[in-house]
């Protein structure tokens, strides 16, 4: 009667640990598949954006715009600065049927200071990116995006 309690003892933790031990493998070729050479993360975001037509995300240019230096916020603070400004112009032209697209004489993109603060960094450097999305707002605006 002993033995047949220690053997369904036995049995249970062989059960136990086979169960066990088939769980620990499954989960380990399941890792393996997803990165099989144990690739780092920017390995893997590197062959993926070499697979498709769009440019690679990487640093701050991956959205179009130059990179003229500056912190990301005097960057990022004239871009929506600039396209917004740019986008509105665009809208106005495009309701008066103005297709001149003369958006240089305009005094935003002349100034293209608006949301600057000194704090941000340098002057000229957030005009440049200004000017620029300005244009791509322009661009949008008069074309009814």
């Amino acid at each position: 009667m002993k033995t047949n309690h220690w053997q369904s003892k036995i049995r249970g933790a062989f059960l136990a640990f086979a169960l066990l031990f088939g769980a620990v493998i499954a989960l380990s070729s399941t890792a393996q598949a997803q990165y099989p050479n144990d690739r780092s993360a920017q390995d893997r975001r590197d062959r993926r954006d070499s697979n498709t037509t769009r440019p690679a995300r990487r640093g701050r240019n991956w959205d179009g715009y130059g990179n003229y230096g500056g912190s990301p916020q005097l960057r990022q603070t004239a871009l929506n600065a600039g396209f917004n400004e740019g986008n509105k112009q665009g809208h106005k032209d495009q309701n008066r049927r103005n297709n001149s697209n003369n958006f240089q004489n305009q005094s935003a993109y002349q100034k293209a200071t608006k949301d600057y603060n000194s704090r941000l960094g340098d002057r000229a450097v957030y005009q440049r990116y200004f000017r620029e999305a300005y244009e791509n707002g322009y661009s949008d605006g008069v074309n009814g995006y």
